[in-house]
């Protein structure tokens, strides 16, 4: 369940509070029960690594066959 943040608009408190999607927002404050705001705060959600989809899920390519250097085989 994702955490929200609110700040009483009257007394200033900020607190967290653990929510479902579907839950009512919080409209009072908890130490003075005056009207509440909520607050948009940096997420936590890093993604990590050298890509997302291209480099991670995409199909391989398939690699060349290697040939030889025919400029130094004195047979060809």
């Amino acid at each position: 369940m994702p955490i929200y943040e609110y700040r009483c608009k009257s007394c200033g408190k900020e607190f967290e509070v653990i929510q479902k999607f579907s839950d009512e927002p919080v409209k009072k404050c908890i130490d003075c029960g005056k009207a509440v705001e909520k607050v948009i705060s940096q997420s936590s959600f890093v993604l990590k690594g050298t890509g997302w989809y291209a480099t991670d899920y995409a199909k391989k390519e398939k690699k060349e066959d290697k040939k030889p250097d025919c400029s130094k085989c004195p047979s060809c």
